[in-house]
């Protein structure tokens, strides 16, 4: 996530409340991208330092667990740089600009000189921060999926050019015999069946074959996979998008909820704030008195209800609205009282942070050291297969 300012309910219930599931059935890594934001911020940096604590402070707030979760800060493990760096080597400039993003992010954003070749590549140091720690899954939404599609490319690329080892089909017939005769055998019927006939049911069953195989190691599973279709050993693996519920949570003025438009409500806002900005939000036009009906579905709070509502409640006020049975003011106070009922535990755990600022930084400290050695070992093993292995 960048550290471009406060976060908001958006931040809350479209990305956050999601990584607090994932963290108990993955092994997550949750980093601040700092580098990241100085795509579109490189002139003033001041807001990416402000934030980046902050930032933290908000994730621990509301249940990211480091007890269960890596966190750490992106430019803190130099080795994102030096893989992005070696990627950029293989991969050509025509991918970068076909992302589908790379256009529409220049056509919005026209208060800021994005004709940068950091702005061109940050899709390519976005790879490079997945393919470092092997992530299996990255969860995005559906305006993302490309920029995984583009992980993927790079990493089949990468290991077209870097995958074959030295002594690569001897370790291969070495990692075959370990298998077992029955097991060997089926493995090499469905190598065969894949790349004779394009059989993707082969590839499918020799990979959940080698997937229940004891007696090899993770390498030569690699291996293994790699012969099975062809690329060679598989160096960085092929990252699959973990897709998510993109978040329904409306700004203030119905758009989507965003710090570009102006319309957030952040998770440190303060109650008197939050009453004043739901209260003075626009509804049905068809209203303009207390008697007159309304359609909720024409009304921006309503999509408020949709996020906070239970269902019972949500049939009551629309019939209230159409008749004209509650007012306007009366149907904002129930989303007035949930954000506030939901944001001040969260506001409590912020300040409780605040107020030890060293054990935050403890926090931080201790993810970026175990991040870093995940990284190391994998820029290691890509600097050798590079010819870099000399180096330091």
């Amino acid at each position: 996530m960048r550290p471009t300012g406060l976060l908001h309910l958006g931040h809350y219930h479209g990305v956050l409340k999601n990584w607090i599931e994932l963290q108990h059935s993955y092994e997550c890594f949750y980093f601040v991208a700092d580098w990241h934001a100085l795509t579109t911020h490189y002139e003033d940096p001041s807001i990416i330092f402000e934030s980046t604590r902050d930032m933290v402070i908000d994730w621990l707030a509301v249940g990211v667990n480091p007890g269960n979760s890596t966190l750490f800060v992106q430019s803190r493990i130099p080795e994102h740089a030096e893989l992005h760096t070696l990627l950029s080597m293989i991969t050509p400039l025509g991918w970068l600009e076909r992302v589908p993003s790379y256009k529409d992010q220049q056509e919005k954003i026209k208060d800021r000189d994005l004709a940068t070749y950091g702005f061109l590549g940050y899709p390519l140091l976005q790879s490079a921060d997945i393919l470092m720690y092997k992530a299996g899954f990255v969860p995005v939404g559906e305006d993302q999926v490309a920029h995984v599609e583009l992980t993927r490319e790079v990493a089949r690329r990468f290991n077209h050019f870097y995958g074959r080892e030295p002594g690569f089909e001897d370790k291969v017939a070495s990692a075959i015999r370990k298998m077992g005769k029955k097991n060997a055998r089926l493995y090499q019927d469905a190598r065969k069946r894949y790349q004779e006939q394009g059989d993707s049911d082969a590839l499918e069953f020799g990979a959940a074959l080698l997937d229940s195989q004891q007696n090899i190691s993770l390498s030569d599973r690699d291996r293994l996979l790699g012969y099975l279709d062809g690329e060679g050993r598989i160096i960085l693996p092929e990252p699959q998008s973990l897709l998510t519920v993109s978040s329904k949570m409306p700004g203030v003025d119905g758009q989507k909820m965003s710090k570009s438009y102006n319309n957030t409500i952040a998770l440190r806002e303060d109650a008197d704030s939050i009453t004043k900005k739901i209260k003075t939000m626009p509804t049905d036009p068809a209203r303009v008195r207390r008697t007159d009906p309304g359609d909720p579905e024409k009304c921006p709070v309503w999509e408020f209800h949709q996020v906070y509502t239970d269902e019972k409640t949500k049939q009551q006020l629309a019939h209230g609205c159409r008749t004209a049975g509650i007012g306007c003011l009366d149907c904002k106070q129930y989303i007035i009282d949930s954000i506030i009922d939901e944001l001040t535990p969260i506001q409590q755990r912020i300040k409780e942070y605040l107020s030890d600022l060293s054990g935050v930084d403890s926090i931080i400290n201790e993810g970026c050291e175990a991040a870093r050695d995940e990284a190391q070992d994998t820029i290691e093993e890509v600097r050798k297969v590079m010819g870099l292995s000399g180096r330091r």
